[in-house]
């Protein structure tokens, strides 16, 4: 048998007691995880996180790439018909033919202000609209002049508009039109500003029987009717009241009506 002897002025040695971990203290350590394993699960989350964003923006750009390949170099969404509206006296083959619009070019490629351009040059045209209506088609609206009388330039006759512009020739005096004997036809001239408002704005069954119109003047227009009856009218004022003043006097007899100042027309 051994046996531990003690020296002399020695303190007997302690004994370190033993650490008992209880079972919630086992539980609760088996619960946790290490710092370092919590760190790397986060990075790789936010990995993954970035990752996807990134591909999805790189789908994005290629979605975004494609569309406009689409829509501006090729033909999928290209032009495959030209539509006219608008036309009376001028034919939608001729603004087609004029117009030019390039056949399965993509829509978006196509210069509607240049096509507007050509068509414009055609006699007869006032104003062109051309727009796009989608998937394919290219529209064209014309609006044409409307013709207030002819211009007889001692070689060539032809068509005056409402806004005194001399726009078409024609091969002889057109039917219920007259003739404007100015010194200068134009939208820029007084007095053809003023004979063509005058005659705009006639009753119609007075425009009717007018066959020439004559001024030197904003304020001295003029007008023959059929028969030969001379009608002095003015300027362009008062247009109502001079018209019921020579309804008034043409029921006498006389050659020239003047109504130049309604409040004192005369007949000689």
């Amino acid at each position: 048998m051994t046996t531990t002897r003690q020296r002399a002025g020695q303190r007997p040695a302690r004994r370190t007691p033993s650490r008992r971990r209880t079972t919630e203290q086992v539980r609760s350590r088996r619960g946790r995880r290490p710092e370092n394993a919590r760190t790397r699960t986060g990075t790789g989350v936010s990995r993954r996180k970035a990752l996807r964003r990134r591909w999805v923006a790189l789908l994005g750009l290629l979605t975004a790439a494609a569309l406009v390949y689409i829509l501006f170099f090729t033909s999928l969404l290209g032009v495959r018909s030209v539509e006219v509206v608008g036309t009376q006296s001028i034919s939608a083959d001729q603004v087609r033919e004029v117009a030019k619009v390039p056949d399965r070019r993509a829509m978006l490629r196509v210069d509607t202000d240049e096509i507007a351009d050509r068509v414009a040059t055609l006699p007869g045209v006032a104003t062109v609209d051309v727009s796009r209506s989608w998937p394919s088609t290219i529209e064209i609206a014309v609006t044409e002049r409307t013709p207030i009388g002819f211009y007889n330039t001692g070689e060539a006759l032809y068509l005056v508009d409402t806004g005194g512009v001399v726009y078409k020739q024609v091969g002889e005096p057109p039917e219920g039109f007259p003739e404007l004997k100015l010194s200068e036809v134009g939208p820029n001239d007084p007095a053809t500003s003023a004979v063509t408002e005058v005659l705009d704005s006639l009753p119609g069954q007075l425009r009717e029987r007018v066959t020439v119109v004559r001024a030197d003047t904003p304020g001295s227009v003029e007008f023959t009717l059929e028969g030969g009856k001379v009608v002095r009218w003015g300027d362009a004022q008062q247009t109502d009241r001079k018209a019921k003043v020579l309804a008034a006097l043409m029921t006498r007899e006389g050659k020239v009506f003047d109504v130049s100042s309604p409040e004192l027309p005369t007949v000689s």
